[in-house]
Order: C-alpha cells, then sequence, then structure tokens
C-alpha cells in the first residue's frame, strides 16, 4: 500500500485514478477536505476497495501516526498542499501552517514510523514531496530554464511556504537518511482542477458569458504540463528515482498567459459556439496584476528524461483540447464546486481595475 496525502485536491486525485487504472496495489488516501478538495473527483473509485479515504489534516500527528502503524505504507506521497498564489497574498498563515508546519509534522511522523520497519522495508521505503517550479522565482525572457540545481527565489507567500517544506524534506534526508524523493512541477491543467486557476476559470467564464480576467498585460509566461503526464511522472521518479534527489517535471509548453486564453476561446468557438455567433475572446477583460507577480517560469526537464526516461506524452496543443473537452461534458462537477464563498471571492480578487 501506498500513502497519498492530499489525494482528493487537483494533482491528487488525478494521481489516485491514474494509479489505480495501471496497477492493483491499494491507495491509502489522507485529505483535509478544504475548499478545493473533492471526494467527487474520486467518485469512480466508489466501492473499490483498494481505495481507502481518511479526512484528515497531515498537521495531526496522533492521526498519522495510527495510520502509518495500522496500513503499513511502503511509500508516503505528499501532495498535501494550500498551492493558490493569489489566496496567499491575502491570508499567508494558512499556508504556513499547510506547507510547513503541516509538512514538518507529517515528515516526523514518517520519520519514526521508517526508523523502526524491519531492514529490507526500511530499505525499500520512499517518501516522495511534490513541490513546484515557483519555489526558484522568476526568469528573464531570455534566462535559461529553471534546472535542479537553480537557487531558490521564492516572490510569493505561497511559493516562500513550499521552498521551506521543500528545505524540511532536504533536512530530513541529511539529518535523518530518510529516503526522500522531490518534485518540482510546471503550471498543471486538465480535468478536476478547481477553478480558480487561469485555465479552468477562463473556460467556466467563457461558458457563463463572464468577462475572462487577464492579469496585466498578460504576457507572463509559464510552462504547462499536463496533469495525466505529471502523474505518470511521479510514478516513474518513485519507482526509480535517486534517494535525496530533486527531479524537475516540465511539459515544455512555454505560454504567455493571454495566449493561453485566446487558445481557450478558438476551442470553445469550435467545439461550443456561443449562440450570438460571436467569438469568446471578446469577452477578455484585463485586470489590475497581482503585487509581486512573476514574469516567466520555465522548467529544464532533462534530467528526468536523461535518468528515469520519462518526457510529457501530451503536447499542449493536444493536452488543452483534452481539458476543454472534459469540462465541457462535466457542467455539473463545474455547477457543484462554484460555491457561495466561491462566487464571493472571485467576484473580490478579479475585480476590474
Amino acid at each position: 500500500m501506498i500513502l497519498v496525502t492530499g489525494g482528493a485536491g487537483f494533482i491528487g486525485s488525478n494521481f489516485v485514478l491514474d494509479w489505480l487504472a495501471v496497477q492493483d496495489e491499494p491507495v491509502l488516501n489522507l485529505d483535509k477536505l478544504t475548499y478545493a478538495g473533492n471526494l467527487e473527483n474520486l467518485a469512480a473509485l466508489q466501492g473499490d476497495a483498494r481505495h481507502v479515504f481518511v479526512q484528515g489534516d497531515i498537521g495531526d500527528p496522533a492521526l498519522v501516526r495510527t495510520l502509518l502503524a495500522k496500513h503499513e505504507p511502503r511509500a508516503v506521497l505528499n501532495f498535501a498542499a494550500e498551492s493558490h498564489v493569489d489566496r496567499s497574498i491575502h491570508a499567508p498563515g494558512t499556508f504556513i501552517d499547510t506547507n510547513v508546519v503541516g509538512t514538518f509534522r507529517l515528515l516526523d511522523e514518517v520519520r519514526a514510523y521508517w526508523s523502526e520497519l524491519p531492514p529490507a522495508q526500511k530499505e525499500a521505503f520512499r517518501f516522495l514531496h511534490v513541490s513546484t517550479d515557483e519555489v526558484y522565482g522568476s526568469l528573464a525572457p531570455a534566462d535559461p530554464a529553471f534546472g535542479e540545481q537553480n537557487r531558490y527565489e521564492p516572490n510569493s507567500p505561497y511559493s516562500a511556504s513550499k521552498a521551506a517544506s521543500d528545505h524540511m524534506v532536504r533536512a530530513y534526508h541529511h539529518t535523518y537518511g530518510l529516503p526522500v524523493l522531490t518534485t518540482n512541477c510546471s503550471n498543471n491543467y486538465g480535468p478536476f482542477h478547481f477553478p480558480e486557476k487561469l485555465i479552468p476559470l477562463v473556460i467556466v467564464n467563457a461558458l457563463a458569458g463572464k468577462p475572462l480576467p487577464v492579469y496585466g498585460d498578460g504576457q507572463q509566461i509559464r510552462d504547462w504540463l499536463y496533469v495525466g503526464d505529471h502523474c505518470s511522472a511521479i510514478r516513474r521518479v518513485l519507482e526509480a528515482g535517486r534517494v535525496g534527489e530533486t527531479y524537475n517535471v516540465g511539459g515544455w509548453n512555454e505560454k504567455p498567459n493571454l495566449d493561453i486564453v485566446r487558445t481557450i476561446c478558438a476551442l470553445l468557438d469550435e467545439l461550443r459556439p456561443r449562440a450570438d455567433g460571436r467569438r469568446y475572446a471578446e469577452q477578455v477583460a484585463f485586470v489590475k496584476d497581482r503585487p509581486g507577480h512573476d514574469r516567466r517560469y520555465a522548467i529544464d526537464a532533462r534530467k528526468i528524461e536523461r535518468e528515469l526516461g520519462w518526457k510529457p506524452a501530451e503536447t499542449f496543443e493536444t493536452g488543452i483540447r483534452k481539458t476543454v473537452q472534459w469540462y465541457l461534458a462535466h457542467a455539473d462537477w463545474v455547477q457543484r464546486v462554484q460555491s457561495g464563498a466561491y462566487r464571493d471571492w472571485i467576484a473580490q480578487q478579479y475585480a476590474a481595475a
């Protein structure tokens, strides 16, 4: 069995679904079910004995200790995190609580569990920590992409909290010998993405006839990674990654935000034309840029390809088409996740300048 934390969130739920689609090893899924954690993401596993769900907090040492003792996982994969930059600007304390303190408490319980394992199980055990490219800061237009040796220069409370968690994971390896692996990924997109992030927000707002908010001039560049590719990368790192190493996971898809929005609009024009015959791109609305907005991220994913033979299967063109088609086919899912509190948040965050 493996223990997955944050397995009801966007990336975590995709990983659990993908894991059980390709193998039968059971998953113990621990998720706090905050606003972005959604058991409906895992509806396909209802009644599946290979999936054991527990609602709880990685920062609850007694709960984690009990679960480790009872289920004896061979690996822990830590997806649990607060992950939205905008929310971290408004409420940084929550990010410190989950991403820093929560990760520390999880690590400490895992270390205690691991230290008591029989020698063969101890040798085979892994703690895989899922992180972000945002810990590296921002790139100038001509800078090379982020490599694993880049200096950490986080610029938001979110990225600073993830940087702190990465350092804690590293320290537990070097101090205690805990066999850890860390992945730093670029921007994910795909099914079950909570509609506060750029791609799902644009899809949902476009279909609802609402403005499509674009920060500043829309020329912020990100490297886009289809979530299914990210899941396959994590499986590969868990399988064969070198203990103590970091692997950057990217999609080789650097795109300005405005290009992303226009691509989605063009796909919707094709797949779900507006009743009035107008183009979705007419709904684009430029809004005041957020504080400290990083200009460019890009991932150099050559190490994971060189050492582990992994590279993304999707191009941006194939991945974004799959994503738009998924949202068109799952309007009921979108409607249920859009609570009143969520609508209030979007109204506050994307008020026109």
